[in-house]
């Protein structure tokens, strides 16, 4: 069983803010510094501000600047690390690490970060001596970067739930006073961590009940109000989708409401809802999906581990709005009760849906939590985040997820929020051409539009016919939820794509 201290609170390093560059660098270390203490200063325009930083640090050591630069000639790209050796006994570090931030862009920053996360994992002090030469922006984007890069996917062993690779115990930025944007950096990404280690959580030990369980531990936490709805509070309330969906599993669906109220709220105080898919695993029901493509599909609740993530750092983040993240979860499974090819099914508020393939199950339990949302919670901005279509990978990769929404100006942004984090959006277009095509024979419309393709637009459209007439954006990260290698601010596996990007989106509207 996965312990909840390795699940619920990512092992982050314990980050502080030091203005003075020698105190930082020469404070008492307990114990023998060799196996860690490390020092970054960064290199760039030979002229600029990074080549500044890299000299006032090598100085502050006493080091000769001029020789250190001369001798190694530190790679000045964004990412290049240049380790430098230092004699033991004589310093508090016994290496400093140059790494390039190029011409200094935010993106490039966040490139810089990343190679330091994985090259100071496991080290038990860290000094960042990059304030003084980054913008605030690029300080947020370094420090989210470091802390994302440092940490690896858990494993899970004869010796229980253990993470491969730690961040350094403590991280010191120097060269800034701005503890508050340090503090709120690493609030963000530690929620993403969140969100990545709760999908990465095998789906023998994660299964809709379990899931439902963390959320109430989240809370309890992180001052967040919670309701969960069993399969009979489902039943009761006509949530067809969501027991749909998870009727051939031996583990039954939830419906999770997470709330987060800022102080002195009140009923004007506008209403922002989140919905997350949270499929604890999909084999496909009765239409199997083939081996290959059922491997990962542990993560395909990461639409669900953000909302719980994003919720949990609202408090934190001192959000100014309230916050209602709702987590529709159900396991896909095959069984005697499976829904079945050419099944109705009735949603949330009396809409029938006739099913064309049981491998389309995110649209059904996501349209039972956005029907109940636009009919009871009046949201101002209503926002749902799934791994939903492979479409959406074809299209856009790994690294750019689609958006779709009814309102321009909630669509621009979040595309904006996201090109500050780094998590790319792509606006993308409901395209009511293709509408036609999801109506049905026997029902109100069916899921899925065959024949037509623009996957990832129809399940879109699907989805809109739940929301009413509310400001609804539908992100699909299917392609960029999950990481086929270890590289850039992403370890193999879940990524948590979105989480930062909706701190954003919340934080602004302050």
């Amino acid at each position: 069983m996965p312990r909840d201290d390795v699940i619920l609170t990512p092992s982050t390093s314990a980050w502080s803010v030091c203005a003075d560059l020698d105190a930082a660098l020469f404070a008492p270390q307990a114990g023998d510094a060799a196996d860690g203490a490390a020092v970054v200063a960064v290199v760039g325009d030979p002229a600029g501000p990074g080549d500044a930083a890299a000299r006032a640090t090598l100085d502050a050591l006493g080091l000769d600047a001029e020789e250190v630069l001369a001798t190694h000639e530190p790679g000045t790209t964004a990412g290049a690390l240049t380790t430098v050796p230092l004699a033991p006994g004589r310093f508090a570090v016994r290496r400093v690490v140059l790494v390039g931030v190029a011409d200094g862009t935010e993106g490039q920053w966040r490139t810089a970060a990343a190679a330091v996360g994985r090259a100071t994992r496991g080290r038990r002090r860290v000094v960042h001596a990059v304030g003084g030469s980054a913008t605030p922006e690029a300080l947020t984007a370094y420090v989210e970067a470091a802390v994302l890069a440092s940490w690896g996917s858990p494993r899970w062993t004869s010796e229980g739930a253990t993470v491969v690779t730690h961040p350094a115990g403590e991280a010191v930025v120097t060269g800034t006073t701005d503890a508050a944007a340090v503090r709120r950096a690493v609030a963000r990404a530690r929620a993403q961590l969140l969100a990545r280690g709760l999908a990465m959580t095998p789906s023998n030990t994660k299964n809709p009940a379990w899931l439902a369980r963390q959320a109430r531990t989240v809370a309890r936490r992180t001052g967040l109000a919670v309701d969960v709805w069993d399969e009979r509070r489902l039943a009761r309330d006509g949530f067809g989708g969501l027991l749909a969906v998870g009727r051939g599993s031996a583990t039954p669906p939830r419906l999770v409401r997470l709330d987060h109220v800022p102080t002195g709220a009140g009923d004007r105080t506008p209403r922002v809802v989140l919905v997350g898919k949270g499929i604890t695993f999909d084999t496909g029901g009765l239409q199997v999906k083939p081996v290959d493509g059922m491997v990962g599909m542990k993560t395909d609740m990461s639409g669900a581990a953000v909302v719980l993530a994003v919720l949990s750092a609202c408090r934190e983040l001192e959000v100014s709005v309230r916050v209602t993240g709702l987590l529709a979860l159900a396991e896909n499974a095959v069984g005697g009760a499976s829904y079945r090819p050419g099944d109705v099914v009735t949603h949330y508020g009396g809409r029938t849906v006739e099913i064309r393939n049981t491998d389309a199950e995110g649209r059904i339990v996501l349209a039972d939590a956005l029907a109940w949302a636009d009919a009871h919670l009046d949201p101002a901005w209503l926002v749902d985040v799934a791994t939903l279509t492979g479409a959406a990978r074809v299209a856009l990769g790994r690294a750019v997820a689609p958006v779709f929404a009814t309102d321009p100006a909630l669509s621009d942004a979040l595309v904006a929020a996201g090109a500050t984090t780094g998590e790319t959006l792509w606006p993308m277009p409901l395209a009511d051409t293709y509408r036609r095509a999801l109506d049905s024979d026997v029902a109100d419309l069916t899921h899925i539009a065959d024949g037509v393709g623009a996957g990832a637009a129809t399940a879109a459209l699907f989805l809109r016919e739940f929301v009413g007439e509310r400001r609804w954006a539908h992100l699909d990260v299917a392609g960029t939820g999950r990481s086929d290698v270890d590289a850039g601010t992403s370890a193999k596996g879940a990524t948590g794509f979105g989480t930062r990007l909706l701190l954003r989106w919340l934080e602004e509207m302050g």
